[in-house]
């Protein structure tokens, strides 16, 4: 088994890291403004769908959990790709210290042909283009994170 220095779209401690890194980083994140809102990361690989849910209250990542599909749809939106495009934007991350162009999370979502932004409740997807930018500044935070994704 090789590995790289890249990131794992499809691993728990991922998004439990980046969590760990925004609480940390209150000051930082005053500045965008207080994020209400759940999101469901949906990553979409070749035997398997990996799906995470992110609670975001005020300044803070309150909840990072493993759901299934149908407690996905309960969040305000899910963000849906395959394990390719998740993983392409990570490296972009690693790569450039923040998402960079086609890369950042708007970029991707608002094209929808690698990921998407669904959701059934307009006021759900609306949190979205809300918070966005803590969004994405919290995915930039894997930048700082020390993990690696296995390759065969």
């Amino acid at each position: 088994m090789h590995t790289t220095t890249a990131i794992d779209a499809t691993s728990l401690v991922l998004y439990e890291q980046l969590a760990r890194r925004m609480n940390h980083l209150e000051e930082h994140f005053r500045l965008l403004g207080e994020a209400d809102m759940t999101v469901a990361i949906v990553v979409k690989a070749p035997a398997y769908t990996f799906t995470v849910q992110l609670v975001f209250e005020e300044l803070r990542c309150e909840g990072v959990d493993v759901v299934t599909s149908d407690e996905a749809r309960l969040a305000d939106f899910q963000l849906v790709g395959d394990l390719a495009s998740w993983n392409a934007m990570f490296d972009d991350i690693v790569t450039n210290g923040a998402a960079s162009g086609d890369f950042t999370i708007n970029s991707l979502a608002l094209r929808g042909n690698r990921i998407s932004c669904e959701g059934a409740d307009p006021m759900g997807l609306d949190k979205f283009s809300r918070f966005n930018q803590t969004l994405q500044d919290f995915l930039d935070g894997a930048a700082h994170l020390d993990l690696t994704r296995s390759t065969e």
